[in-house]
This record gives C-alpha cells, structure tokens and sequence, in this order.
C-alpha cells in the first residue's frame, strides 16, 4: 500500500513554515534541504522538517494539505508543538 505524507517544514528561527504533500518524505526532505526545491523553503531557510502525519489515499492528504494551509498560525503552531514541543528537527538522522 502506497503512503502519502503531509508535512511541514521550518525555518530555523521558526518565523517562516511551510506545508507540502508527497509520497516520499525522504526525498522530499533530502531536497528541501539541499536547497534544490526552488520557492518558499529555499527563499525562507526553512530546513527543519518539525511535524507530518501518514495517509493511505492521495485525495486524504491533498484535502489535510488544504486544510492546514488555512489554518491561521496559532493552530499550525499548536499542532506543531503538540507532537513536537521544541521544534526538533525530525529528520536530523535520516542522512
């Protein structure tokens, strides 16, 4: 069964966060911080990858992704802080 993964990503002062979808987090994250996505995470340094959730159907994450971009900040802060309190980097040993 495929996965899909919705996450959002940090800047290092965590001014700046952005939500993306896709069905390789590893990848994905690999590329954000690499600096090969050009647009916002590369614009805004946002390399710390703070929280994301799994979904077995595309449409299920896509909809979550829209869902949360709507979300003022306060509540993304809130999810954020409600897995992960200090902001870690979870993707820190994947390298």
């Amino acid at each position: 069964m495929k996965e899909y993964y919705i996450y959002i990503m940090s800047s290092n002062n965590k001014n700046s966060i952005y939500i993306g979808v896709t069905n390789d987090l590893e990848r994905r994250i690999y590329e954000h911080k690499n600096k090969l996505v050009k647009g916002f995470t590369q614009k805004y340094n946002c390399v710390n990858l703070v929280y994301y959730e799994t979904h077995n159907q595309i449409v299920d994450a896509i909809y979550r992704e829209k869902q949360l971009k709507n979300w003022n900040r306060i509540w993304k802060n809130q999810l954020i802080e409600k897995e992960n309190p200090n902001w870690l980097d979870l993707s820190k040993d994947w390298e």
